[in-house]
């Protein structure tokens, strides 16, 4: 005979079942910790899903960027939280960071350093070791084809001036944008920021192909150097 839980889902108030509440009053409707509580799918004995999810959110300040960063390791250590638990919720924050990325897409004409930043963030705007990107546009500044071109430590990459004009050549692009991303969270350009700069812009002029701005990425921000007049 099945034991009867009275901490699962079924058994609670229709008010506190975020299933039921999903189905009758739609996603919006749902707090943080009740979504997660699906994503959970049962809490234990002495605590529910929601309360679980509730504590869990209160560690990372109820903020959802922290709970996407942890790892499965960091997770398990939660009382309650298994291995497969906590590959539910890796599995549905990477869903949520893809869509992000999938969203930002459709802003595929260039018109604003802000711009550069919606497509580029949720890419790398939150990993842990720079990585180097270039944009290629074509006569409308629409986005023709985005392209890794270094990836290197937390410092810093180091960037081939002729494949970032070479991929150009090959995409018929008419202007680029660069862009890389600071782990350290730094809203300033180093000097080697900036010599790469001239040497592309330079390089790229000879070949009749525009430098429209390079955009240093991080988390919660951005530096053009467009906006800034040091293009």
């Amino acid at each position: 005979m099945e034991q009867n839980n009275p901490f699962s889902i079924k058994n609670w108030a229709e008010d506190d079942k975020p299933r039921e509440k999903l189905m009758l009053k739609g996603k919006s409707a749902l707090s943080d910790a009740e979504l997660l509580a699906i994503i959970i799918g049962s809490g234990s004995r002495n605590e529910s899903a929601v309360d679980l999810s509730k504590r869990i959110l209160a560690q990372v300040q109820n903020n959802l960027n922290i709970l996407g960063k942890l790892s499965l390791k960091q997770l398990t250590e939660f009382k309650g939280i298994g291995e497969a638990k906590a590959i539910s919720i890796i599995a549905a924050t990477e869903l949520g960071r893809r869509r992000r990325t999938e969203e930002v897409q459709e802003l595929v004409k260039i018109n604003s350093s802000r711009v550069i930043f919606d497509v580029m963030q949720p890419i790398i705007g939150e990993l842990p070791h720079e990585e180097f990107w270039v944009l290629y546009l074509n006569n409308a500044n629409k986005i023709i084809h985005k392209a890794q071109l270094s990836k290197g430590g937390i410092t810093g990459t180091v960037v081939d001036v002729r494949l970032v004009l070479k991929m150009a050549l090959e995409h018929n692009a008419l202007s680029i944008v660069l862009t890389h991303n600071h782990p350290s969270g730094k809203l300033l350009a180093s000097d080697s920021d900036i010599e790469l700069t001239q040497k592309v812009k330079l390089a790229a002029k000879q070949l009749d192909i525009h430098l429209l701005d390079h955009v240093i990425i991080t988390e919660n921000g951005y530096y053009s150097f467009a906006e800034e007049g040091i293009l």
